[in-house]
């Protein structure tokens, strides 16, 4: 038997093989599509990305026609007349000999492209003699058409594939467009649609005589998914105009669905100017601004102290914790000393409870509730972390897991963070107090204040902040509808919302109300050194500012971080509450806050750090708006001395617009 079973298997096994052979040589010839075969020629049929509105239906982002000159190395005769050939296509020899290099080394054989993103004027002109030109033809595609000035960060933008994703994923060939950054990457399969592919038999003379199997395995293009942003076009548009000659981020959220209302960096670009053949030269400016580093999108990435709007946690872990409660009382002398002549300053005077404690920002009051929690379990490095759990309950010291491809995780301390940072031991509450009032090894993002102002807002509960509201046919993922619930009991939150209402009436944001809306707010100030000639210098403190609004029943929760503004109620607090107007009423009746935001400028500050942005002086198309000029919508190349003086002539009558 065991004879026989050898023999038997290579029989079975050859039997197989040959069986497969004659099916893929015979019967199914699609293998041979996808090799090098001289005789197919592949021809793509590029689809229109999806349309992306905002909230509201508002077109952001639609198409335009381009074209690419596509090269076939093999096919090119000898006696092609180059320097015609250069002159249309305005190049030169040098440039035409090294694509056809870079075209040979990616395949003799294949098509890959010559000439990117012709506009419609250029392509006609090489239409006309595109028969005297033999390896070359035009492939025709679909490019962004932007229809506002705004969004960059948002919308992010398309480029060609490179070949490491080329060989990584079979969908994409040489020239090839994806989309980078924002939500044209995280979007990319459902905007990118489906191409169709058409193959095209040659003969032995390489003329086209129709199509391969009569057109068997040929697909139709599928134009992609049209998709609604949450974004509110108009709020997101006046966030960045309010941005202008500032540095920071703003993040607008709906509290009972954690979708993104606006997404603000500052600052930022025109989107248009990375489309067409310029947007690598435009892109390559932008990348090597590395002071003002407007692909930099801070509302994700940048990673601030917190500040004062971090009591607001300290407070509700104090109360959780039952180390104290609403009568609780501290007294302030301007701050409070915690041992070894170290001494908390405060603007605060006199006793104070949560409620004036949360209103008038007293550090005091935050400092002493947050040693009584770090205390409580004779145990700091216990006491840490089960503070840090609660905090974390909030989305905070990890990726929040929203849906666009760029983050930080900010960072919340535990007891392992501070066995680094001491590991002889010895440390305890006085030691880490700082972390009460958002100092010490606090980190957070503008995204993680807004979540955390949205959760307070909810009383308790937030959902996964998000970008997507509709996507044509499909369903958003069920990740942002799922509820997310602090460790937080309820009852605990309605003090500190008393807390935070009459910040603007009684405390640190009195003066930035508005007229028939109840805001709850919290101003903020966190320290900023900076490393100037090798030497760490302290600068302009951070202005931060969290606020929801209306008290009952919440429609938007907002955070705005302003590197290098001061105090929280100079600047980043009337932003908030122009922006939480424009949202809810559609209109401003704070105009004395408008003009006061709009009139601010923190160049001189940021000049300290290395002056005015690179791109702004090599190459900068400046209009008649401070808007345009410091959003960098670059074309036409200005000196800086113009730029000054454009901004100075033009300031009142941004100022006075509509």
């Amino acid at each position: 038997m065991r004879k026989v079973l050898l023999p038997t298997l290579i029989i079975i096994a050859a039997s197989l093989l040959v069986i497969r052979i004659f099916y893929l040589q015979v019967i199914d010839d699609s293998f041979k599509l996808k090799s090098e075969n001289n005789a197919i020629k592949i021809k793509y049929d590029y689809p229109e990305r999806g349309y992306i509105y905002d909230r509201y239906g508002k077109l952001l982002v639609a198409n335009q026609s381009s074209y690419d000159i596509m090269v076939i190395p093999r096919d090119i005769k000898d006696d092609l007349n180059i320097a015609e050939f250069c002159e249309l296509l305005h190049i030169t020899k040098e440039d035409y000999e090294k694509r056809i290099a870079k075209a040979r080394v990616y395949s003799p054989r294949l098509p890959s492209v010559f000439l990117a993103q012709l506009n419609k004027s250029e392509f006609a002109a090489f239409q006309e003699k595109i028969r005297k030109y033999e390896g070359f033809y035009f492939q025709k595609r679909s490019l962004r058409d932007y229809e506002v000035d705004y969004g960059a960060n948002i919308f992010g933008f398309i480029t060609q594939v490179d070949e490491r994703l080329i060989a990584k994923n079979p969908y994409y060939n040489s020239g090839d467009l994806i989309g980078k950054q924002g939500v044209e990457q995280s979007y990319e399969e459902i905007l990118r649609g489906i191409k169709g592919v058409k193959y095209i038999q040659k003969d032995k003379y390489n003329r086209e005589i129709g199509s391969y199997k009569d057109g068997k395995y040929d697909t139709i293009a599928v134009q992609g998914e049209d998709i609604n942003l949450t974004i509110d076009a108009e709020l997101q548009k006046y966030g960045e105009e309010l941005m202008i000659n500032k540095r920071g981020g703003i993040v607008a959220l709906e509290p009972k669905t954690g979708e993104i209302l606006a997404l603000v960096t500052a600052p930022s670009y025109d989107p248009g100017i990375l489309v067409g053949r310029q947007r690598s030269k435009n892109y390559t400016l932008l990348y090597h601004d590395s002071i003002a580093k407007p692909l930099y999108d801070r509302g994700l990435l940048a990673e601030y102290p917190p500040g004062s709007p971090f009591k607001i946690l300290t407070g509700l872990v104090a109360l959780q914790e039952g180390v104290i409660n609403e009568q609780t009382t501290f007294m302030c002398h301007h701050g409070f000393s915690y041992g070894r002549g170290r001494f908390m300053k405060c603007h605060g005077f006199g006793p104070h409870q949560l409620h004036n404690g949360i209103y008038n920002s007293c550090n005091t009051y935050f400092a002493q509730s947050y040693m009584l929690t770090i205390n409580k379990y004779n145990n700091p490095a216990k006491a840490v972390d089960v503070w840090s759990d609660h905090v974390k309950s909030f989305g905070l010291g990890q990726f929040m897991g929203y849906d666009l491809p760029t983050g930080k995780r900010g960072n919340i301390p535990t007891s392992k963070t501070y066995k680094k940072i001491y590991p002889n031991g010895g440390w305890r509450s006085t030691t880490i107090v700082s972390n009460a009032i958002g100092q010490g090894e606090v980190l957070m993002t503008p995204i993680q204040l807004a979540n955390m102002m949205a959760t307070v807002a909810n009383q308790g509960y937030y959902y996964t902040p998000h970008i997507i509201k509709k996507i044509e046919g499909k369903k958003i993922d069920a990740k942002f509808t799922t509820k997310h619930v602090t460790t937080i009991d309820k009852k605990y939150f309605p003090p500190v919302i008393s807390g935070l209402f009459d910040v603007y009436n009684l405390g640190t944001a009195h003066g930035l109300n508005v007229p028939g809306i109840d805001i709850c707010g919290k101003t903020g100030t966190a320290e900023n050194y900076a490393k100037i000639n090798g030497k760490r210098e302290k600068l302009k403190d951070h202005s931060i500012f969290v606020a929801f609004a209306p008290k009952d029943n919440p429609k938007i929760a907002i955070a705005i971080m302003i590197e290098n503004g001061g105090f929280g109620a100079t600047v980043a607090g009337p932003i908030a509450s122009l922006m939480i107007e424009k949202y809810l009423k559609r209109k401003i009746s704070r105009t004395d806050l408008e003009v006061r935001v709009l009139n601010k400028s923190l160049q001189s500050e940021y000049a300290k750090l290395g002056g005015l942005s690179e791109v702004i002086k090599k190459d900068l198309r400046t209009k008649d708006s401070i808007a345009n000029v410091i959003k960098l919508d670059i074309q036409r190349k200005d000196s800086i001395a113009k730029s000054k003086k454009i901004i100075s002539k033009t300031k009142v009558d941004s100022i006075k617009r509509n």
